[in-house]
């Protein structure tokens, strides 16, 4: 750590120093940015991106008094290392450690959690509106939206509110041109004109009644810090337009946007990403479902894919290159994902619609509204379903098993493995008379070899894995290999006590197989990556009640609580979900 940022444990502390002394400060914030994040791991380029922005800001504004929130939390390491948490970074995103977001239990710095996009115009207004009501009319309340989010349908919401009050309210546009991956959409193209200065003539920030300034250069600290103290003058809604590069810094992060954005560890020194061992491993479920889809979509012309800004981490990338005019990118824009899936269901396509399931929350009315109320066979592809680890609360796809068990006409499938995988879509794309959801982790499989053919599954069936005479566990997508790393701990006597069921679809329950294991066996244990709330083993514990069984039921998963970072397997454990844990709860029933 350099001069400069020692002497800094607040924005109080930044405050002291002299101008012509921050653009030194940038390149200290950057350097341990860097140096940190490539051994410790997590976001690289948003944050790089914002350093003179973040810095600016904490050194105009009266913070915390003055309220900052972040869209899209990943681009805050800069505020978090100038609010106090400077010493603690490098436990960024580790378990105990400091959150990869904003979090108000976390620092009075963090005026409102993120972690999805698009909620900052929203979130500040209200603060806005809240502060008028209270007699304050000296508080400001500022928005940094970034990464893409400005082109989401909330943040069009905040600013057409926002734009009808007096309240004393500034949207800062990082405008970077991308997210995870390049922005996409009209909204970009006027953003690149408004740059080019084609386009002021009707600035569509003006039509909303915003006092529109820039664009500016975001990197220029003299400018962007004269720009704020003049804004500070103005009453009434405002909207600073930045061009910023995501990267900044760092010459790879700047040249490959995409890999930077959160590139696993790396050399400090040279940026280069380090290498990995040469060893053949089983692809990540994205990349089967990427691989697949292309598969599929060369034999039958109908399949559409669809994602909301995520094609690289989704892996519809694939089918983006090799069939463009049948692969979109939508944008931030959960919600219009979902509806353009159901319209184009209703012309016969058959649209695969890849959401993280984190995000498909965002539009959970049109699942219920556009899709599943009218029936229409729309194949959700849900990322990242279950504990998804250092991104945390935000992020854990733990809660969509709940959410979507209830609605009607709605398949819900959770592949073991890759091939489950493949042939779920193999299946869906062949023709179904419902929607389906179809729930697969981040990361990586054990298949190698798991390009097998294609094999047509039939809905609502599950299958026994292991035979055993006391007690039955049942699990749900990959929560099967715990179980079997479980077993395999235990000595053959005792793993002959233990049947094993893969329930495989978790709407509709394969009631045949309920019923025998529910007449068979002295205990029951159902084991799922998602909340025990609502989830799969509530839905066999109601079976099991409406059948008049008496079977004891013991449901394992996520309690009641939002699960906060770490990797995955040290939430596991804390959870009780790994191999050991397992293997000593059998034990004591067998």
């Amino acid at each position: 750590m350099t001069q400069l940022l020692q002497q800094i444990d607040s924005p109080e502390d930044l405050r002291k120093l002299a101008k012509e002394d921050l653009p030194f400060l940038a390149k200290e914030l950057r350097d341990f940015i860097i140096e940190i994040v490539a051994t410790k791991e997590g976001h690289l380029g948003a944050s790089l991106g914002v350093v003179e922005l973040t810095i600016a800001l904490h050194y105009v504004f009266n913070t915390p008094e003055d309220i900052l929130i972040w869209d899209v939390g990943h681009q805050a390491y800069v505020h978090k290392i100038l609010t106090g948490r400077k010493a603690q970074f490098d436990t960024n995103r580790q378990l105990g450690g400091i959150s990869g977001f904003p979090k108000r239990e976390e620092s009075i710095y963090d005026a409102f959690g993120v972690g999805h996009s698009s909620t900052s115009i929203s979130a500040a207004l209200g603060i806005a509106i809240a502060s008028k009501l209270k007699g304050d009319f000296n508080k400001h309340h500022i928005a940094i939206i970034g990464d893409a989010s400005i082109a989401s349908g909330m943040a069009f919401e905040g600013l057409n509110h926002a734009g009808v009050t007096d309240t004393n309210l500034l949207v800062i546009l990082n405008d970077n041109a991308i997210g995870i991956d390049p922005s996409v959409g009209a909204l970009k193209m006027y953003l690149t004109n408004v740059k080019k200065g084609t386009q002021k003539q009707d600035n569509i920030f003006e039509a909303l009644n915003f006092n529109y300034s820039g664009p500016i250069d975001g990197h220029d600290l003299p400018k962007i810090i004269s720009e704020l103290e003049r804004l500070k003058t103005v009453h009434g809604p405002k909207f600073l337009h930045l061009i910023t590069t995501k990267g900044k810094g760092l010459k790879q992060a700047e040249l490959d946007q995409v890999k930077y954005h959160a590139p696993g560890k790396f050399d400090a020194k040279t940026g280069d990403l380090l290498a990995t061992p040469n060893i053949k491993l089983p692809p990540k479920f994205q990349d089967v479902f990427g691989y697949t889809i292309v598969e599929l979509a060369k034999t039958n012309e109908k399949i559409i894919g669809i994602t909301p800004a995520m094609p690289t981490g989704s892996s519809l990338k694939y089918m983006m290159e090799q069939l463009p005019e049948r692969a979109f990118d939508v944008g931030i824009a959960e919600q219009h994902a979902v509806t353009l899936s159901a319209g184009l269901a209703t012309q016969g396509f058959i649209p695969f619609c890849n959401i993280y399931s984190t995000f498909l929350q965002r539009a959970y009315d049109q699942i219920i509204h556009d899709v599943c109320l009218q029936n229409l066979p729309v194949i959700f592809c849900l990322d990242r379903a279950g504990l998804v680890g250092e991104d945390g609360a935000t992020h854990q796809g733990v809660f969509d098993l709940a959410y979507l068990q209830c609605i009607p006409n709605l398949i819900i499938f959770a592949p073991r493995n890759e091939a489950e995988l493949r042939n779920i879509m193999y299946t869906a794309q062949l023709g179904l008379k419902h929607p389906i959801a179809i729930r697969y982790p981040r990361g990586r499989g054990r298949e190698l070899n798991w390009k097998q053919p294609f094999y047509k599954l039939e809905i609502g069936t599950g299958e026994q894995l292991k035979t055993g005479t006391k007690i039955a566990v049942l699990s749900i997508g990959t929560m099967a290999y715990n179980i079997e790393d479980a077993l395999n701990t235990l000595k053959q006597k005792q793993q002959d006590n233990i049947a094993v069921y893969n329930m495989r679809f978790i709407k509709p329950l394969d009631h045949n197989l309920l019923h025998t294991i529910l007449s068979t066996y002295s205990k029951v244990f159902t084991i799922e990556d998602g909340t025990i709330l609502g989830g799969f083993g509530s839905s066999v514990i109601a079976f099991a009640a409406k059948h008049h069984y008496n079977t004891p039921i013991e449901t394992l998963g996520i309690p009641d609580a939002f699960i906060e970072h770490g990797s995955v397997t040290q939430l596991q454990k804390t959870l009780g979900l790994d191999a050991e844990s397992l293997a000593n709860l059998f034990l004591k029933h067998i």
